[in-house]
Parts: C-alpha cells; sequence; structure tokens
C-alpha cells in the first residue's frame, strides 16, 4: 500500500450545519406530511 501524495485527489466536502439543516428540512418535512396523510387515510379506511 502506497502512502504516496495523488494530486488529482480531493478534499473531502465540508458543509456548514446551518445547510445541513436546511437540505434535512426540504427532505423532511414533505416526507413527514405524506406520511402523516397516508397513516390518517388509513385509519379512516380501516377505523
Amino acid at each position: 500500500m502506497s502512502t504516496a501524495h495523488n494530486p488529482g485527489a480531493k478534499a473531502p466536502a465540508t458543509m456548514s450545519t446551518g445547510k445541513l439543516a436546511v437540505a434535512w428540512a426540504l427532505v423532511g418535512v414533505p416526507l413527514a406530511y405524506g406520511i402523516y396523510q397516508t397513516l390518517t387515510r388509513v385509519a379512516a379506511l380501516f377505523g
């Protein structure tokens, strides 16, 4: 295994906490709403 420097390798990407929270919110909020809607309709169907 070589420990030589690889000039073509990219440094790991870093993302701020705020951007990460916004990204999760953009995905999580509609997902949570969809799950809520599904569960309420299933409860009405079988309840």
